[in-house]
Formats: C-alpha cells, structure tokens, sequence
C-alpha cells in the first residue's frame, strides 16, 4: 500500500504528537525507504527536536517548515521522498489542518489515557468527519499513547472508545522514558541503543499496523 504522506494531529495539546511524528519518520527511513517531516506546529516543535542535539543533521530524518502553499510543497517533496509525515498544529478549526488533511493518504490521531482526552473524542471525530468530506480516501486512526498497563484509565480505554466511529490501532505507545530522551537528545528512540529497544519495537508495530504489512 503506498501512503505517501501521513498527519499526525490532535486538536489538543500534549498528547505526543511530534514524538509520535518524529519516531515514525525514523522508523520508516530505518525500515521502509527516505521520508521527511514537515513541521507545521506554529510552536515549531519538530524544528526545535532536531536543534536539541547541537547538530540537526545528526537526526534521520530532514525536517523543514511548512510552506504557505502545502499542497504544492508537499507534491514537490514526494518526487523525492517515499514518505512524508506531517506534524500537524493543535487545532481543527484552522484553514491550514483543512489543507494537510486534504493531501494525506493517513490521519493518526494520538490520544492520551485521561478523562480530558476522552471527554475531547467528540471533537477529535469531528477532525475526521471534516478530514473524510475534504478527502474520502483518507484512512483515519487513533493511537493510544503513554499507556501504562496497570493503570485502571489506561486498561478502560478501549472499551470508552468503543463508542466513537474510529479504528483504534492494536498497537500503542507506552509511557517510557526513552521517549522523553529521545527528544530531548535531538534522536530518535532507535539512537538509544538497548534504553531505545522497547520503544522501537513499539513504533516498528504502529508502522506494520499502519502500512498494513
């Protein structure tokens, strides 16, 4: 299945969406062929992640900023690369968000285990009802992020989403400090060596999940 270009949004802040967006992109340059991200955050969280290391180029994956024109920008980047991940900006209601999803083949949306996360999942199906009508080919899915095993929220999760119209992808992130790390050194988990391995072996499964392999 080609993919092309993948969004990963949320209209709400925090919930790991560029370490989501950056991981996946090091993991499918690792596994799959070249990708870029673009950085669309106003907050320019994936430029920054990269300039935490002191040298960007050190991180797998280039990253550059969003263009005013993304459709254009985006048509220009897949003639040279196999994937491109879009770091979207926290919002729904934006012209910009209306754009990417417009251009993207996969929507993933994190969602983080806390009451606040799902008491938002009306909004977050109405991002992919909205991106559905601007684009029907798009396949949309939620990722659960930061999950801790034994937690009660994190372990109700799947049966309070059960209620919202979006597939929830069997693969989830957990809640590592290896992630943090990873942003923090300016890498990616699979930088981190054994500190790294479990984390990676995580994002592996999101990606097979995604790309259907």
């Amino acid at each position: 299945m080609d993919t092309g270009v993948i969004a990963v949004a949320n209209q709400k802040g925090g919930v790991g969406k560029t370490t989501v967006a950056m991981n996946m992109a090091a993991g499918l340059i690792r596994r799959h062929g070249s990708c870029i991200v673009i950085d669309s955050d106003p907050q320019g969280s994936a430029t920054l992640w990269t300039e935490l290391s002191g040298d960007p180029s050190k991180f797998p994956a280039e990253v550059v900023l969003a263009e005013d024109k993304l459709d254009k920008q985006v048509a220009r980047l897949q003639a040279e690369f196999d994937y491109i991940v879009i770091d979207c900006p926290p919002e729904i209601k934006s012209g910009s968000i209306m754009s990417v999803m417009s251009i993207s083949q996969i929507l993933l949306v994190p969602l983080l285990p806390s009451p606040v996360d799902l008491w938002a999942s009306t909004r977050i199906e109405e991002l992919v009802k909205r991106a559905q009508k601007k684009n029907p080919k798009i396949l949309a899915y939620i990722l659960l992020n930061q999950i801790e095993p034994r937690s009660a929220m994190s372990r109700g999760m799947d049966e309070a989403l059960q209620e919202i119209d979006i597939p929830v992808l069997r693969n989830r992130l957990g809640r590592r400090a290896s992630y943090r790390t990873s942003a923090l050194e300016g890498c990616s988990v699979y930088d981190l060596g054994y500190r790294g391995r479990v984390a990676s072996e995580e994002i592996d499964g999101v990606i097979d999940e995604v790309l259907g392999l």
